[in-house]
């Protein structure tokens, strides 16, 4: 594959692509309200850019649709797709929209439930061909195992990963480091590879990156942190060093701000992957999972001296977390047909 470019999350959208969260083993006994949550998310969207949901049926679009207007969104901005899924996970069963000659296309890697933790995945895994038809772009098939939490970029060749993820058996069967960059710079367009160590406690993904550092501005990285006794805080403090000492892949060294953690929440025993990490750029604004702690004050407050020109708006994310993911687990964004570089944040 030649001129691949993976868009930045921050630059302009043509829509954002959901599935609605109807998986009762996901959220047991919150169902409704984790939905209700969701219903939130759509709205903040739906006032800045298309959304687009999948649902499994008429009966499900008809619940979704009447939850989302419930919740304030505009729904002249709201589309249903007809696209069954087993769970709402959409950025990781989802495929991954990139810039190949100038031209949108899906990159399909196969997904297998995060190693295969949660059967059935059948629905989930042909979400992608589904996307294909829904859209009208072309799709390229990979015989690479990759979800869209564990990578992150900048739009200009830096990703950003884990090795607890993507070096994990359940998920490179055995590759080197080597031949997993290979593959991203084939698929994503990536020049330059920034490892991190590992995720956060809670998530069932292996670490996805998604959840602890991120990209929001060319060469700018936002890092969690945990300043308190935990058993987050060794991993995110290696994360944080990495960081600190690592370079773009221009060359240039990185700026890294600290975004602070939440305090553990653990809801009916399960320690949940609460983390302001998991962020979600929509046109104009930022949209931040919030947990109803002090620490959301604070959080919003990073994303707004970071980015001025952007609207911060706080999504609560309790009852959706319990999942065992938030916002940016739950979407994937479509770029518009991009002008050829990352524009500025």
């Amino acid at each position: 594959m030649t001129s691949v470019r993976w868009p930045a999350e921050w630059e302009p959208h043509a829509a954002t692509w959901l599935a609605w969260p109807h998986n009762p083993d996901t959220w047991p006994s919150r169902l409704a309200r984790a939905q209700s949550q969701f219903a939130v998310f759509v709205r903040e969207l739906s006032f800045r850019e298309p959304v687009r949901v999948l649902v499994g049926d008429a009966a499900m679009q008809d619940a979704a649709r009447s939850a989302i207007v419930a919740a304030g969104a505009d729904a002249d901005r709201v589309a249903f797709h007809a696209v069954p899924t087993d769970d709402a996970w959409l950025r990781d069963s989802g495929p991954v929209f990139v810039v190949r000659a100038g031209r949108r296309m899906l990159v399909d890697f196969p997904f297998d439930s995060w190693g295969g933790k949660y059967p059935p995945w059948d629905r989930d895994a042909a979400v992608p061909r589904a996307l294909e038809r829904e859209t009208g772009l072309p799709r390229i098939e990979t015989d690479f195992v990759l979800e869209g939490g564990a990578v992150d970029g900048d739009g200009s060749g830096t990703l950003l990963t884990t090795e607890s993820c993507l070096l994990n058996e359940n998920r490179g069967a055995g590759r080197t480091r080597q031949e997993m960059e290979t593959r991203l710079a084939e698929w994503l367009g990536a020049r330059r590879v920034l490892w991190l160590a590992a995720g956060i406690a809670g998530d069932d993904t292996d670490g996805h990156v998604d959840g602890v550092a991120r990209f929001v501005a060319p060469g700018t990285v936002v890092a969690a942190v945990c300043d308190v006794a935990d058993e987050n805080r060794a991993p995110l403090a290696e994360n944080l060093r990495r960081l600190r000492s690592n370079r773009d892949a221009d060359g240039a060294l990185l700026t890294v701000a600290e975004l602070p953690m939440p305090p553990p929440v653990v809801i009916e025993g399960v320690r949940c992957p609460a983390t302001y990490a998991n962020f979600v750029f929509a046109n104009g604004a930022v949209l931040v999972p919030t947990f109803g702690v002090v620490q959301d004050a604070e959080a919003l407050g990073v994303f707004g001296e970071l980015l001025p020109g952007r609207d911060v708006v706080g999504i609560p994310s309790g009852d959706l977390v319990l999942g065992l993911g938030a916002l940016h687990c739950l979407s994937q964004q479509e770029p518009v047909q991009p002008l050829g570089i990352a524009r500025p944040a």
